[in-house]
């Protein structure tokens, strides 16, 4: 089995690389960084330090790479995968979509009419839903409908941390991640037979799973970067090591869980009990996660779909309180980083506009008591 992977970062890497080749999949990477490519092409193996309670180094073999600008190159790949994954960031996606939909019908040009899925697996909420409605924004009704025959766009949700980290000199590829991860996939999207992957797990309720993960890492992840941004420290394992800072987060996942409870019927026992485990995670001594990498995007993380708002609307929808939910959004409103152009934005918006503007524009909150109750919580800051 052959798979292109779009995105050879440290996650493309670190991840969903792994996991595909630890499965004995011939993965190729495409990416636009030439040094990346270049290295991969020249070693064609790469370690993974895996960093918990016991380090261990594993190597992922069976790699290629090819540079995503090269149209022809990326269209003749497509045309030979049972298996097409990202990891390149929500933005990037809308990027992808035009060259996507070239290979897809080259490889139906090409009479390839074996089954063919797409797995996005980005930060956000059914990813590969959203690519394949970009890609069919290139397409004819006609040509979208012969896709729909044979493509199958698998929705995912995905959970691994990933640091920056110093390179080895010795491995220029080498990436550091932590031991947990998880990778599920909607069974329903399937085309064809479903690839028998290592760490892929497959459910037929997905959106119950993404937002377990969106309102308990992601939306404590951010609790934690800007409230160790605010205390001076530099890593989210500070950050969680101090004790107010550590019971906001857990108080913040606890309040977005009662969202889980209701909308899943979440047993509160095992939910509590995964909060614990994401609190584990977050003090992981071995794992330098930058506060401003973790925190930075503030517009993407503000808007309806994301970590702060759509946990927000949850407790809306289901009359349940939410002071430290409303707290997390003042922050990211607040959050100040002159070298990323979304914080830059906000910042100036807000200057020019306001700050309800701000949040009736970016979070699209309709609640006028919540969007007071935010901008007054804002100036008291």
């Amino acid at each position: 089995m052959n798979a292109l992977h779009f995105g050879a970062g440290n996650i493309g890497r670190g991840f969903i690389g792994k996991l595909l080749a630890d499965s004995g999949i011939q993965v190729t990477f495409a990416d636009i960084n030439p040094t990346q490519i270049n290295h991969i092409n020249q070693y064609r193996q790469y370690g993974v330090k895996i960093v918990g309670e016991s380090s261990r180094i594993e190597q992922v073999k069976n790699i290629d790479a090819i540079n995503s600008n090269d149209e022809r190159a990326v269209c003749e790949k497509i045309q030979q995968v049972t298996l097409i994954t990202t990891a390149v960031g929500p933005n990037v996606l809308t990027l992808l979509a035009p060259l996507l939909a070239k290979g897809l019908l080259a490889r139906l040009a090409a009479n390839n009419l074996e089954p063919l899925n797409i797995i996005a697996c980005e930060n956000m909420v059914r990813g590969s839903s959203f690519l394949k409605a970009k890609i069919f924004e290139h397409l004819t009704l006609a040509q979208q409908h012969q896709i729909e025959q044979y493509i199958g766009f698998v929705d995912s949700a995905v959970d691994r941390i990933v640091p920056p980290t110093d390179a080895n000199p010795d491995d220029p590829l080498e990436v550091t991640v932590e031991e947990f991860s998880e990778w599920i996939v909607d069974k329903t999207q399937f085309k064809g037979t479903i690839p028998a992957i290592q760490g892929m797990e497959l459910t037929d309720n997905l959106l119950a799973f993404v937002e377990r993960k969106l309102f308990t890492l992601n939306t404590g992840h951010l609790i934690c970067a800007y409230l160790g941004k605010k205390a001076g420290v530099n890593w989210i394992k500070e950050a969680i090591a101090i004790e107010p800072i550590y019971q906001a987060v857990k108080a913040t996942m606890a309040e977005s869980g009662e969202v889980l409870i209701k909308r899943y019927n979440f047993d509160p026992t095992l939910h509590a009990a995964y909060i614990e485990k994401i609190l584990k995670r977050f003090a992981n001594p071995y794992l330098n996660d930058d506060v401003d990498r973790v925190g930075r995007e503030p517009i993407r993380k503000l808007s309806p779909n994301d970590r702060l708002i759509k946990p927000l609307l949850g407790t809306i929808e289901f009359n349940l309180p939410h002071p430290h939910l409303i707290e997390g959004v003042v922050m990211a409103l607040q959050y100040r980083n002159t070298s990323d152009p979304q914080a830059v934005e906000l910042s100036e918006f807000i200057a020019n506009n306001g700050i309800e503007a701000a949040v009736k524009t970016y979070c699209q909150l309709e609640d006028e008591s919540v969007i007071t109750q935010i901008a007054a919580r804002y100036s008291q800051c």
